[in-house]
C-alpha cells in the first residue's frame, strides 16, 4: 500500500514545487488593445471640426501613448483621415481625451447640418479604423494596436454645431 500513496503525495509535492517557482518570475500585466471613440464634435458650418478622440486604455498597466492614425467615416460618406499626436499616460481601465482639428468633407459637413436640423433625438451613425501607438508600463519598446469602432452622434442641446458620441 506504501506505493500507492507515496504516488500521489509525489504529484502533490511536484505541483506545489512547480507553483512556487512560477511564482517566483517577475509579474506580467495583461495588455490588451485600447479603444478610441469620438467624444465630442464642435463643428463650423462649411469649415473645420474640432475633434475630441477618447482614448481608453484597457489593460492591466498604464500605458503611455504616443500616436493615433486612421480614418472617420460619417454615415455612409467617404471618410477622411485622423493624425494626431496624444503624448499622454494612461492609467489602467482608465480614458483620457486628445484633440485635432480636421477638415471634413462637403458632403460630412452637409450630414451634420441635416443633423443639427432634427435636434436632440437624431443620430448619425460614424466609424473610426486606425492604428495606435503605444508603451505598456515596464517596456521599452511601443507596439501598434489595430482600433476599430462604431457609434452615433447626437446633436449636445443647447449648444448650437456640437455633437457627442454616447
Amino acid at each position: 500500500m506504501t506505493p500507492i500513496v507515496r504516488q500521489p503525495f509525489l504529484r502533490a509535492a511536484l505541483l506545489a514545487a512547480v507553483a512556487l517557482l512560477a511564482a517566483c518570475g517577475p509579474a506580467r500585466k495583461s495588455v490588451f488593445p485600447p479603444a478610441v471613440t469620438l467624444q465630442e464634435v464642435a463643428a463650423k458650418p462649411g469649415g473645420p471640426w474640432h475633434v475630441t478622440l477618447r482614448i481608453r486604455n484597457n489593460s492591466y498597466g498604464g500605458m503611455s501613448f504616443d500616436t493615433f492614425q486612421g480614418t472617420l467615416r460619417v454615415g455612409d460618406l467617404g471618410g477622411v483621415l485622423l493624425d494626431a499626436k496624444i503624448d499622454q499616460d494612461i492609467p489602467s481601465f482608465a480614458a483620457d481625451v486628445a484633440t485635432i482639428d480636421l477638415l471634413p468633407t462637403p458632403e460630412m459637413s452637409k450630414a451634420l447640418a441635416e443633423l443639427a436640423g432634427k435636434g436632440s433625438s437624431g443620430a448619425l451613425p460614424y466609424s473610426i479604423d486606425g492604428r495606435i501607438t503605444a508603451t505598456p508600463e515596464k517596456e521599452k519598446e511601443s507596439h501598434s494596436y489595430p482600433v476599430r469602432g462604431k457609434s452615433w452622434l447626437s446633436p449636445v442641446p443647447g449648444i448650437p454645431d456640437t455633437y457627442r458620441s454616447p
